[in-house]
């Protein structure tokens, strides 16, 4: 029947002028190949010939589905029941685009789950065509490898060998992340559902670790937190920075130069960041790539409002959150924003409050 719905919505795609008919066959055809390679876990597990630490990683999962149902409230679905080996770093490669001079990222639209902020391919090869072409449009352009993503329900997700890597509490981590985009979606609005899996994906890791790893590893784990708050930080410095010089009136070459300086000051920026931190270096791999509006993008999507969202879950618990933001999902764009931002501000004022 998934299979049916799957080759539906490509026909339905196919026969409307909007859509395009090969980004939709490479689509249908990477998650009919999830599909077709489906493995369920306890048969990977009892395979004497399977890796011994894909084994350990793997016979964990059904202890993380558990925990996720009964401590988080996500669904109890058929999802992470099956393991799909792929012989590759990653399933998906995302393009995130911009223009030149802009902070905005250009938006795809597609059924059921609406405009997003990226386009995804299952093979390198045509994800870094179709950037190419963008960035012959003279677009800011980023690519990055995901170890996972969502069908949003429509199909029993399996756990990915492209996830194994990071060990038990990286497999914790997209379970709980993509288990929480089956509970809400708000379509046409990347920044808000990602977010929201996001505040669920840290809030659940934290307390997994309590339960189920020592004090170091919890530490480390908030030390990691913390870091990746800090350099969102960063990164939405440089957006509101580069915000500022998009909106003068001035000739290309000129606003071109402006933005080559404001990229030099965020790595300065960094620098000082990384002493801060002791000489960590969670964020080199990004900075060494050639920074770009559609980078700053990539990250701002999952970062604008997970503050707010995650003090909201602190505070009111898995159950009412949720319920909350359903009520937020249902509303209209611009009623959901005046909301996100009379929290974001109620948040300020209670930790200005706090070091007072």
């Amino acid at each position: 029947m998934r299979m049916l719905k799957l080759a539906a919505l490509f026909l339905a795609c196919a026969i409307t002028q909007s859509c395009a008919v090969p980004f939709y066959w490479q689509a249908a055809a990477g998650q009919l190949e999830l599909i077709r390679k489906r493995t369920p876990i306890e048969r990977v597990l009892a395979d004497p010939n399977q890796d011994e630490q894909v084994k350990v990683t793997l016979g964990r999962v059904p202890e993380i589905r558990r925990f996720a149902v009964e401590e988080l409230y996500l669904p109890s679905s058929k999802s992470y029941t099956t393991y799909v080996e792929l012989g590759r770093p990653y399933v998906v490669w995302n393009v995130i685009a911009t223009e030149e001079f802009s902070v905005n990222p250009k938006r795809w639209c597609y059924p059921f789950t609406g405009c997003v902020a990226y386009r995804g391919f299952f093979k390198l090869e045509t994800a870094e065509r179709f950037r190419a072409s963008l960035e012959r449009k003279g677009l800011d352009t980023y690519l990055a490898g995901a170890a996972a993503y969502s069908t949003l329900g429509y199909f029993a997700d399996p756990v990915l060998s492209t996830m194994l890597a990071g060990g038990e509490q990286y497999v914790a981590s997209i379970l709980f992340h993509e288990l929480a985009h089956q509970v809400v979606y708000i379509k046409d609005d990347s920044a808000l559902s990602e977010a929201f899996a996001t505040a669920v994906e840290e809030y659940g890791t934290e307390r997994w670790l309590a339960r189920h790893a020592d004090a170091e590893a919890l530490e480390r784990y908030r030390r990691k937190i913390r870091y990746r708050l800090e350099f969102s930080a960063l990164v939405s410095r440089q957006q509101d920075r580069l915000r500022a010089i998009f909106a003068e009136d001035l000739p290309p070459e000129e606003m071109r130069a402006l933005k080559a300086r404001a990229y030099e000051q965020m790595r300065e920026e960094y620098a000082a960041l990384k002493a801060a931190w002791g000489g960590a270096t969670d964020y080199d791999r990004w900075f060494e790539q050639p920074l770009n509006n559609a980078a700053l993008a990539s990250i701002a999507t999952y970062r604008r409002w997970l503050p707010t969202l995650k003090a909201r879950l602190e505070e009111l618990g898995p159950r009412a959150f949720y319920a909350e933001m359903t009520e937020l999902a249902e509303m209209s764009d611009i009623s959901r924003q005046l909301v996100l931002e009379s929290w974001q501000n109620e948040l300020g004022e209670r930790r200005v409050a706090d070091t007072t």
